[in-house]
């Protein structure tokens, strides 16, 4: 992996002959993370610009799910019948993370997260008090709370107390992105937020080292923006730049579908490398073959070239995804039975084809092109795991665990390069305390400079143990503290 950051320089101060404007706080981005720092800066009495390279503000934020992750019994959480505890959710988010995790980030917003929920109200935020307990990627009512993760799945739930912690804004379907940065935005913009679009942030501009401002093309013309307490950078992560993506994470390069807008090109990272800051985790993103729903899915079984499980099928489909990507020459079918054939009606959500059907096992086996009745035992076993309501192998939870025994059978193709959903993005970025401050590879920080979401590394580390609303949840707390820490700095 090249470590080397991408050619571009900052801008010295005494270049600027003119200033466009100056204010308190300038934030480059204005999704979830840049509108929450601003909320913040404003409310700290500091005066704020964003800055926003789309023609509207909202970023990868309001494109998503919406779904945050909160926890430790929160009002949600209580009103649907859950008593959960921050300690649990600590070990959880904890091993979540991954062995690179940052457990400061870890610890704070786990200590935090009840008051992170009572801010999103205050905004504006409504969490319907409605629990929705079958595997889905997000609610398809307008329900608040789910299980996102593998909070429940094996290993995991050997290691913490399950328990349901992603909360969506209140809507019909897969939309609570809209309503989270509508509410967002609005009070931004109530507490007298500048937000600036079609905005292009270029060079961090410093007087020695310290950060004093932005250069940004605005109407085909460079604007330089002056900031008396600092710069927050929050312009997304760089799915959306292949050449970032395969110098630094090759590995998501094998996806097929970049999760994310057209923006979320790196540009942040960039400005930040080139002011003296240090990327972390870069290689790391989210990987998911959503193999679910239809829920039914989750009872099938998932099998490789060899013939052979390799995965609890009960994992969110992160895990999958990122497994399947740790060896994509090989080959991945889902085998069910005649029960669920009702699903060959309309596509499934992952975009797999049929790869083979069979009167018989073996029949499919043979269709399948696997070694000789090496399908055949695999299914024996797990029907009689089925049977016993045990899985003693691979630790399917037994609500999940019904037999494959109704001929006759099918089996999609979740093999790379066949047609199968791989969804990615990136998780590494630029290094930053838990407060915002971005720091050096001596872990100096860069006087002026902050970052937050997916400009920096935060509560995400790893695809394996990724959730679902770990990343809002991450670019709109620490978004908070980044945009109060540069407020204060100025104030103070």
């Amino acid at each position: 992996m090249n470590d080397a950051p991408p050619q571009a320089t900052t801008i010295d101060s005494a270049e600027v002959k003119h200033w466009h404007t100056e204010t308190d706080v300038l934030i480059v981005g204005g999704g979830g993370a840049g509108i929450s720092a601003a909320i913040d800066a404003a409310d700290a009495g500091a005066k704020v610009i964003v800055l926003e390279a789309a023609s509207d503000a909202g970023g990868s934020t309001a494109l998503a799910g919406g779904l945050i992750y909160m926890g430790g019994g929160t009002p949600t959480q209580k009103a649907c019948g859950f008593d959960d505890d921050i300690e649990e959710m600590y070990k959880y988010l904890l091993q979540a993370s991954g062995p690179n995790a940052d457990i400061e980030k870890v610890r704070l917003y786990c200590d935090r997260t009840l008051e992170h929920y009572d801010w999103l109200t205050r905004q504006g935020i409504v969490f319907k008090p409605e629990y929705y307990s079958k595997k889905h990627t997000n609610t398809p009512n307008e329900a608040a709370l789910m299980i996102t993760g593998n909070e429940d799945a094996w290993p995991d739930n050997t290691h913490a107390k399950p328990a349901p912690r992603g909360h969506k804004p209140q809507i019909k379907g897969d939309h609570g992105g809209i309503p989270l940065m509508k509410n967002l935005l609005r009070s931004a913009r109530a507490k007298g937020v500048d937000i600036i679009c079609d905005a292009r942030a270029l060079n961090v501009i410093k007087d020695g080292e310290m950060v004093v401002g932005v250069a940004a093309r605005i109407d085909m013309q460079v604007r330089y923006f002056k900031a008396r307490g600092g710069v927050v950078l929050t312009s997304g992560g760089f799915i959306m730049n292949r050449e970032m993506v395969a110098d630094y994470a090759p590995r998501l390069a094998r996806g097929n579908y970049p999760n994310g807008n057209p923006n979320d090109t790196g540009d942040g990272i960039r400005m930040g490398l080139d002011a003296g800051g240090v990327g972390v985790n870069m290689d790391e993103g989210f990987i998911c073959t959503p193999f679910y729903p239809p829920k039914q899915f989750v009872e099938s079984i998932i099998v490789d070239e060899t013939g052979n499980r390799f995965i609890n099928e009960d994992v969110y489909h992160g895990r999958l995804g990122s497994a399947i990507l740790d060896r994509p020459e090989g080959r991945y079918y889902l085998i069910i039975d005649s029960r669920h054939f009702e699903i060959l009606n309309r596509p499934p959500m992952g975009g797999y084809p049929v790869a083979g059907t069979g009167e018989s096992i073996e029949e499919l086996e043979q269709e399948l092109n696997l070694p000789q009745g090496a399908l055949i035992n695999t299914l024996t076993a797990y029907n009689q795991c089925a049977k016993n309501a045990k899985d003693p192998t691979h630790h399917k939870s037994p609500k999940y665990l019904t037999p494959l025994d109704q001929p006759p059978y099918a089996a999609f193709d979740l093999t790379v390069g066949n047609g199968a959903i791989f969804a990615t993005m990136t998780f590494g970025g630029l290094d930053t305390l838990p407060t915002g401050e971005v720091i050096t590879a001596e872990k100096q920080c860069v006087p002026g400079l902050y970052a937050a979401g997916r400009n920096s590394a935060g509560l995400p580390r790893c695809a394996e143990g990724y959730a679902s609303g770990m990343s809002i949840g991450d670019a709109t707390f620490f978004g908070r503290l980044a945009g109060l820490s540069a407020a204060q700095r100025h104030l103070d």
